[in-house]
């Protein structure tokens, strides 16, 4: 439903028509776009400095003010039901959500963004009203604006009625900045592991590779461990080719063309895991070589010249991604919302170099022990 309504907020709202919306940053050379994560929605403009006027009423007025019509719904649902049946089509994508169904079953977490076709058919009109006005409200919202603007543009531009307490900052918001609360997604906190490891479980997509993920929950993001396991999941299969699955997996061997590692902190828990594709023939394999490379990490601390070669890498990386306006203030907004707080990158800088050797080998034996992972297998 969220991602229904995602859809819907650009189709019209009591002022503007679908196309008048589309046109009003688009006229100028700005981009308005959305995305639904499992947790939050997240709209957002890009645009030059003139045009703030123009673009914070636009956003508060899609967000608050749209009308969802029926007759826009019945086109928009088939744009979104092509949109799952081309997600069908590309099993390397399709994988991390099944996993996560297998890690959370009849939890909203294991439930996939897109929906069902079958069930997107029935809704109408009066259910997205409904929905939004269940959850779409100023006080479970985050208006973030990162560029040269003062508080007072900013206020100017947003109608009083759905101005929410406000923080102002020359760079980054503090952890005392705690103005206002954000309903939680969870009715009960997840744990970050359930149980022992199951699989592995094996569907039948009669792909033209294998594909496999292996991996467990983890850590939410309030947990200060999720930097330590933050940092393993960069040496195992981080972007660089120099991480230890690229090297024994690819590298040395030639069995696959991706492997990586992925971690996603939610708020109150999170999924580590590894994918990877492969021949079929070498399933068996690659999953010898990833226990193998999992035991390194879990039978001894790291040494003191390795440990420090893999804090250089992450936080080069993360310096680098810095340099990314738009994502930096996406992942900013984002951090805000759920936490109450944002950590500059000197302060996560910090975090990672006060990181030690046994304190990220009681993670690894925690989390990336092989006898307490998930597997599955797409063939």
């Amino acid at each position: 439903m969220a991602h229904l309504v995602e859809h819907m907020t650009f189709k019209g709202t009591s002022h503007l028509t679908s196309v008048q919306i589309l046109n009003r940053m688009e006229s100028v050379g700005g981009d308005l776009n959305a995305y639904t994560g499992k947790e939050e929605t997240i709209y957002y403009a890009t645009f030059l400095r003139p045009h703030l006027r123009r673009a914070i009423p636009l956003l508060l007025d899609i967000v608050f003010n749209s009308t969802y019509p029926q007759e826009e719904l019945e086109k928009e649902r088939e744009v979104v039901i092509d949109e799952i049946e081309s997600y069908n089509d590309s099993p390397a994508e399709l994988i991390f959500d099944d996993f996560e169904a297998l890690l959370f079953p009849d939890h909203p977490l294991g439930r996939n963004i897109l929906g069902d076709p079958e069930r997107l058919r029935q809704y109408t009109s009066a259910d997205l009203q409904s929905f939004v006005r269940r959850n779409y409200h100023p006080s479970r919202a985050v208006l973030f604006v990162k560029g040269k603007v003062t508080m007072e543009e900013i206020m100017k531009c947003t109608p009083a009625p759905l101005r929410l307490p406000v923080s102002e900052g020359s760079e980054y918001l503090s952890s005392s900045e705690k103005n206002f609360h954000v309903g939680q997604t969870h009715d009960t906190p997840l744990p970050y592991r359930e149980g022992q490891g199951r699989g592995p479980f094996v569907l039948e997509r009669h792909t033209h590779q294998a594909h496999v993920m292996v991996g467990a929950c983890g850590y939410g993001a309030t947990d200060p461990r999720h930097v330590g396991l933050a940092l393993l999941s960069n040496i195992l299969g981080g972007p660089a080719m120099n991480s230890r699955l690229s090297l024994a997996l690819r590298e040395r061997t030639g069995l696959v063309y991706t492997v990586e590692s992925n971690y996603t902190a939610y708020t109150d828990t999170g999924v580590w895991s590894i994918y990877f594709g492969c021949d079929h023939d070498d399933v068996k394999r690659c999953l010898r070589l990833v226990t193998k490379e999992l035991r390194r990490l879990t039978d001894a601390p790291l040494p003191p010249r390795t440990l420090a070669a893999a804090k250089r890498q992450l936080k080069g990386q993360l310096g680098i991604a810095a340099d990314n306006s738009e994502n930096v203030a996406l992942s900013i907004a984002k951090q805000y919302l759920h936490t109450h707080c944002v950590k500059s990158l000197e302060q996560r800088f910090a975090e990672i170099d006060a990181l030690t050797s046994d304190q990220l080998l009681a993670i690894a034996r925690d989390i990336m022990n092989p006898d307490r992972l998930t597997t599955l297998i797409y063939q």
